[in-house]
């Protein structure tokens, strides 16, 4: 099986957080111009797109993202079908076996253009963060800009999910992956001041 591509692509029409800095590539040097090479630079928000958060985002004396553990980003996953739900909680893992996996993506299927911000999107009950740490999972993904309500100011699942051991990721595309058990491979970059990150997120299908 080959790796499943679940980052959303970076160009001028990604959507962004209101008050964020779009994205922007320019190619400040030519070959023309250089004799030898195409240089480009890119103006971006860290969360913009396919990210991580890291505990900085929501706390000043939180983590930054070179201070986390990379081992999180790397591993078992296993996509659980939300679609349908608007707060989600515990019941949506009933049937579903998380036996050895340390990682759950959650497809609510709400979040399918990246060009298009959405003013509403499914978020994850605080409470939900107990439950993970007792299935030990490590990290949470979400197809959607935030694991909490999109005009939520004090970050419940943030801060619930964090305090339990449970990473952040977010913006994964889903649209097109299965539920089921695979390989994630979500690395952020090793920015030693930010308060998240962009990843190259991947999927591989592992058979159970």
């Amino acid at each position: 099986m080959t790796w499943i591509d679940i980052s959303q692509p970076m160009n001028d029409r990604i959507a962004t957080w209101p008050e964020d800095t779009p994205f922007s590539y320019h190619r400040s040097v030519t070959i023309e111009e250089s004799g030898s090479v195409n240089i480009g630079d890119i103006t971006m928000s860290v969360h913009t797109g396919t990210h991580i958060d890291a505990p900085f985002h929501f706390d000043n004396q939180g983590r930054k993202v070179l201070d986390l553990d990379v081992d999180v980003y790397i591993g078992r996953a296993k996509v659980v079908d939300c679609r349908g739900y608007t707060a989600i909680g515990e019941e949506v893992f009933d049937g579903v076996d998380l036996a050895g996996v340390g990682r759950v993506l959650f497809k609510t299927g709400a979040s399918p253009d990246p060009s298009d911000f959405p003013e509403e999107a499914p978020f994850l009950k605080p409470e939900l963060a107990g439950f993970l740490r007792k299935k030990n999972i490590r990290l949470a993904g979400v197809d959607v800009p935030s694991v909490d309500p999109m005009d939520s100011e004090t970050l419940e699942a943030h801060h619930a999910l964090f305090s339990c051991g449970v990473h952040i990721l977010e913006n994964a595309a889903l649209a097109e992956v299965e539920p089921g058990t695979y390989e994630l491979c979500a690395l952020p970059l090793a920015l030693e001041d930010a308060d998240g990150s962009p990843v190259r997120a991947v999927l591989k299908p592992v058979d159970e």
